[in-house]
């Protein structure tokens, strides 16, 4: 192995990190009715009046957060030439912050000094909001802050708040506005009716992308991202109406037109063909789906093997406690001590990390409470290859 050598290649790529989610191209595509809706709840900023709490809904991948950054950096960028508007933002994702807490004590080390941060505990809730307060009333001008995955958060706390920080004078010298964001549809109708009024003043709902808004995504990248000519005809339109297929994704269908051009400049091809594209959908399903399945616990396997039985029998999206129940069935017929719901609940979680399962969260409120339904993403039959030497255990 000593003579192999790393040699930079260009043939396919200029810009590679154009196909990337985090890359923010000049200007969206795709997203005109959105993004009209957005730059008008945004507009009191550029005049220099309260901001309106806005929250966007929409599935993964419709460009919320891609919209959000967009539109913001354009904010940002004509505020600075009015002198008596002074703007900051602050972001943070959501996604492993389980409460208010959580997220309040991340929205403070953002804005302090990163020699004065605080630990995640230690403090009462009470004092964590004040140092937020005294943060904000410290930073004065206009403060807009974006709470991304704002749907992780398992109480409304903060999003009580927020909010309400000015009209309670806990903020007093800063104009405040907040952006939730949400891939959960059902969200908002969780909220008890004054979290919701305040932080949905201004709602804008993504809708999933179709094929030609898609088309017209991948065609910007394109311009970035590839040598001239090296994408055949109809690749773009193969990768968009995969994506669109694929609920309408944007991530996806970059990933595979970036997939695709890995596998030319593998190939040493000079284009990128429409079988480059269908063998990178290919290794997509394969690696993420198969590949995480057969490396996962046996436990693990069996808990999705009972999710699969159950999808495949019509009775999903299902309960935790539905998925508890047919797993409890499978160990016992393999003569298997089942483990705990706590990690039945923990191997769901995982899997729908792996992107192998969605889960959504459900909350009615004090009354029904909250509770996770679940279900397959990946088709059964590649779910089934990845559980074979499960299955052919059985056989």
């Amino acid at each position: 192995m000593s003579d192999i050598k790393f040699v930079p290649s260009n043939d396919i790529f200029a810009r590679r990190e154009a196909l990337l989610e985090e890359w923010t191209p000049d200007e969206l595509v795709g997203r005109d009715e959105e993004l009209q809706q957005y730059h008008s709840a945004l507009q009191p900023v550029i005049n220099n009046e309260t901001p309106s709490n806005i929250f966007l809904y929409g599935k993964s991948g419709v460009g919320k957060t891609a919209a959000t950054r967009y539109l913001l950096r354009a904010l940002e960028r004509d505020a600075e030439s009015i002198p008596e508007i002074d703007l900051h933002t602050v972001e943070i994702n959501c996604d492993g912050l389980n409460s208010s807490y959580q997220a309040a004590v991340s929205l403070v080390n953002e804005l302090r000094d990163p020699s004065d941060q605080i630990s995640n505990t230690g403090y009462p809730q009470a004092s964590v909001y004040e140092f937020l307060f005294d943060e904000l009333n410290d930073l004065g001008g206009t403060v807009l802050i974006v709470l991304d995955e704002v749907d992780h958060l398992e109480d409304d706390s903060l999003l009580y708040q927020l909010p309400r920080a000015r009209s309670n004078n806990d903020v007093t010298d800063t104009k405040l506005g907040v952006i939730g964001i949400s891939n959960d549809l059902d969200f908002r109708s969780g909220l008890s009716s004054k979290v919701r009024s305040s932080l949905c003043e201004k709602e804008v709902s993504f809708s999933a992308y179709d094929a030609n808004e898609l088309r017209l995504v991948l065609e910007q990248r394109r311009e970035v991202a590839f040598q001239d000519g090296v994408l055949e005809d109809g690749v773009i339109e193969m990768c968009a109406a995969f994506g669109a297929k694929d609920s309408g994704d944007a991530r996806k269908a970059l990933d595979l037109l970036l997939e695709a051009g890995d596998i030319a400049r593998e190939d040493g091809s000079e284009t990128i063909t429409e079988s480059c594209v269908q063998r990178a959908r290919d290794r997509l399903q394969r690696d993420q789906v198969i590949e995480g399945i057969r490396n996962y616990s046996q436990h693990g396997q069996l808990v999705l093997y009972a999710l699969t039985q159950l999808q495949k029998n019509g009775a999903t999206p299902a309960r935790t406690r539905e998925v508890q129940d047919a797993y409890e069935k499978i160990a016992s017929k393999r003569q298997l001590s089942p483990v705990s719901e706590r990690s039945v609940r923990d191997y769901l979680g995982e899997l729908e990390q792996l992107g192998i399962i969605g889960s959504k969260v459900h909350n009615q409120g004090k009354d029904g409470g909250k509770y996770k339904e679940h279900q397959l993403v990946q088709s059964i039959d590649s779910v089934e290859n990845g559980l074979s030497v499960l299955l052919d255990a059985d056989a």
